[in-house]
């Protein structure tokens, strides 16, 4: 191996030449000495420049080139930009340095810049496989999903035993909402790499949302057995920071596909499966903070104590603390937010399964009845008397109910309006408004794609929404974010005709996307929520 003392003049030695000093940098970054090459390479830079003009640019422009791979393996991105940059003025033609210098946009944070740069290196060898795999992923990080599909497909028909191409088109199909070809995409990649864990929790997901329940728990164990903790790498190098997320396969969890995705900082996700037992003391090392997904207080009942165990073993600041996620349950907010001033919260009994009324029930119908554990418009109904209230108790008597009062809360123009906020840290954010027709309403179900008049009111309230929430509104909010004590949640609500504030629904189970293509005006006021949903991980991180 040859030493850094040997790449440098000695009274007995002729001063070393460009290339020689290029040759041995080269050896030194093979061997993984990278700050010693990084040395090399800028003695060889200022030998040549006190060269003649001209007798050594290829070799400039290779020692710019080496020195910033080095950099780039080193996490100094600017360092590595301005070497790439440096190489290519010298030598436009060297395509692996487009290529490179894409990546350090792109881990910067700056995908669309590193689309052009990756396109420049194809203009010039369009057969460049590193510039086609990379522009795949810089197009994802764009949303530019059928175009990375067709590139996906292109670099398949070439190597269609490629895995980690496979995974990437199943993510892409997934995005476009062909869920059937995202699935067998993902299992050839398992057939392909079965020691790649993240395919099976893809599998297991997509088989979960269609309920086909056992093949999804298998696939689960399957993941679990490869690897427990699904690990996602920050967006940009080196991370912000480390969050160690906690979540539990067929347990309601809170929604972080759009949290998670393109971030400054790192996540490992661990999945709590029965029977599992991490090691709490390795995984402290991984994480600068932990954030609790188990978000449903009914269905994750079991597993909420184990989430908590784990949270307080590990010994980091905690989102969404486990223990305060068991309150949150339908009965217990309705009881907790009952007496916060200027709030009507519907009153909601629990009647556990296999029972019927209570004794000596006063009820004003109608009223509502759904399956404990349930979300949206699933096993929700409004009953109008007691034998259609009986007739619902006893074809879901194997599981938990809830009855909840009615309140009608229709606005003076006939329409329904369900307004969600979240609340992040000390923040609360407006998410989107939901117009229909209908008392059981629901934002993607609504009409709304054909109604201007509902998307520029929905626009208004995302913009300025103290124009609508006063505030009076403002301060039971707050109260509300106060006693329920969690660090990220969402809350459904109304307006009734006197103003007053209607609560359907509150916990840390809402869903929040960027899948809008029909309705581009909500990007900036979603994109907000993921800043601050950052930012407060970022304090946590810190321990402020």
């Amino acid at each position: 191996m040859t030493s850094l003392s040997m790449a440098f003049p000695t009274a007995e030695t002729d001063p070393p030449s460009v290339s020689e000093l290029l040759r041995a940098g080269r050896e030194h970054y093979r061997s993984g000495e990278i700050k010693r090459a990084i040395a090399i390479f800028q003695a060889g830079l200022a030998l040549a420049a006190t060269a003649s003009i001209g007798v050594v640019v290829d070799g400039v422009a290779d020692l710019h080139a080496a020195l910033a791979n080095a950099f780039m393996l080193s996490d100094d991105i600017a360092a590595a930009a301005a070497n790439y940059k440096a190489a290519l003025r010298i030598a436009p033609h060297l395509v692996a340095c487009w290529c490179n210098l894409g990546i350090v946009h792109q881990r910067s944070g700056q995908a669309q810049d590193a689309i052009s740069l990756y396109l420049e290196a194809l203009r010039r060898n369009p057969g460049h496989r590193p510039s086609r795999t990379n522009l795949v992923q810089a197009l994802v990080a764009t949303r530019q999903f059928a175009i990375a599909r067709t590139l996906l497909l292109e670099l398949l028909e070439e190597t269609p035993g490629d895995a980690v191409l496979r995974s990437q088109l199943g993510k892409v199909c997934f995005e476009l909402g062909e869920t059937d070809e995202a699935l067998v995409q993902f299992e050839r990649a398992v057939a392909l790499a079965p020691e790649q864990a993240e395919n099976f929790y893809w599998v297991g997901a997509i088989r979960q949302a269609r309920g086909e329940l056992e093949v999804a728990q298998a696939a689960y164990a399957r993941a679990a057995r490869v690897h427990p903790i699904l690990r996602r790498p920050a967006a940009k190098s080196p991370p912000a920071f480390r969050a160690l997320a906690l979540f539990a396969p067929f347990v309601g969890n809170t929604p972080v596909e759009f949290l998670f995705r393109d971030c400054a900082y790192q996540t490992s996700i661990l999945s709590l499966l029965p029977g599992s037992q991490p090691d709490v003391a390795l995984l402290a090392h991984e994480a600068d903070v932990v954030v609790n997904l188990v978000s449903d207080a009914d269905q994750g009942a079991e597993v909420l104590p184990v989430a908590t165990a784990i949270a307080r073993g590990l010994g980091k600041p905690v989102v969404n603390d486990p223990a305060k996620i068991e309150n949150t349950t339908r009965d217990a907010t309705a009881l907790a937010l009952a007496d916060v001033a200027g709030c009507r919260v519907p009153r909601t009994l629990r009647i556990v399964a296999g029972e019927g009324l209570p004794d000596g029930l006063d009820l004003a119908f109608p009223v509502l009845a759904r399956q404990a554990g349930m979300h949206g418009g699933d096993v929700f109904e409004k009953l109008d008397d007691i034998a259609a209230l009986t007739a619902f108790l006893t074809a879901h008597a194997g599981h938990d109910r809830y009855l909840i009062d009615y309140i009608d809360y229709r606005s003076a123009d006939g329409f329904y309006r369900k307004y969600r906020f979240l609340f992040i840290g000390e923040e609360i954010l407006p998410y989107h408004l939901a117009i229909g027709d209908d008392w059981k309403l629901h934002r993607d179900a609504t009409d709304m794609a054909h109604h201007a008049w509902m998307q520029s009111e929905e626009e208004g309230f995302l913009r300025a929404p103290g124009q609508v929430f006063g505030p009076s509104h403002d301060a039971a909010l707050r109260v509300i974010r106060d006693r329920i004590g969690l660090d990220y949640f969402g809350i459904d609500c109304a307006l009734d005709l006197d103003g007053q504030l209607v609560v359907f629904e509150v916990n840390a189970s809402m869903l929040v996307h960027d899948q809008n293509p029909e309705f581009p005006y909500k990007d900036p006021y979603i994109r907000r929520i993921k800043v601050a949903f950052e930012g407060m991980l970022a304090r946590f991180a810190r321990g402020n």
